[in-house]
């Protein structure tokens, strides 16, 4: 983990552990990125579980909340909870900064898993999981009550194999590169 401080010295982004003061910012990123939205007390009561991870993103430039994560510890997996970016930001690589974030915290924690459902129509995300090797492993019918849509359940690959961790090491590099010269 000691690279990844040096990596994020030089992003102009931070990733910090959500905390209570975040919670009005990420409501309200929440209304605007969901259809669904959770209410604000969802992400209190999130906070105060020992299983809940949270992370918020902000530019170096900025104390904004631009984006947010989480994800449940469940014994050896993880479960992807949220991933959102506010709208006038995405396509920039930071829906995916966030998940290789929540790749090193489930890795912190000796997961070999991480697990998700995703909506069938949300076809970046859907797209964004498999660049990252998720594969679909079953289908939720009508899991989204706003819509009735279908979710898809999707699984990594095995945190553990080291074929998987330079794969993720090259991505993370590729990323780096991107949102460095972005700036």
């Amino acid at each position: 983990m000691q690279h990844e401080s040096a990596m994020n010295a030089t992003l102009p982004y931070r990733i910090e552990p959500m905390t209570p003061t975040d919670l009005d910012e990420v409501a309200a990123l929440e209304q605007v990125c969901f259809s669904a939205p959770w209410p604000p007390r969802a992400f209190r009561a999130e906070l105060g579980h020992s299983y809940a991870r949270y992370l918020v993103l902000r530019a170096t430039t900025s104390p904004a909340v631009l984006g947010y994560a989480g994800l449940w510890l469940i014994v050896d997996e993880a479960h992807i909870t949220t991933i959102a970016v506010h709208p006038a930001h995405r396509r920039r690589g930071l829906g995916e900064l966030l998940l290789l974030h929540l790749f090193d915290l489930a890795a912190a924690y000796d997961v070999r898993f991480l697990t998700l459902e995703v909506r069938v129509g949300n076809r970046a995300a859907r797209g964004l999981y498999r660049k990252y090797g998720f594969h679909q492993q079953g289908v939720r019918r009508c899991y989204y009550t706003d819509t009735g849509e279908d979710a898809l359940i999707m699984w990594s690959r095995d945190l553990a194999d080291p074929a998987y961790q330079r794969f993720l090491q090259w991505r993370r590099r590729h990323l780096w590169t991107r949102l460095c010269a972005s700036t």
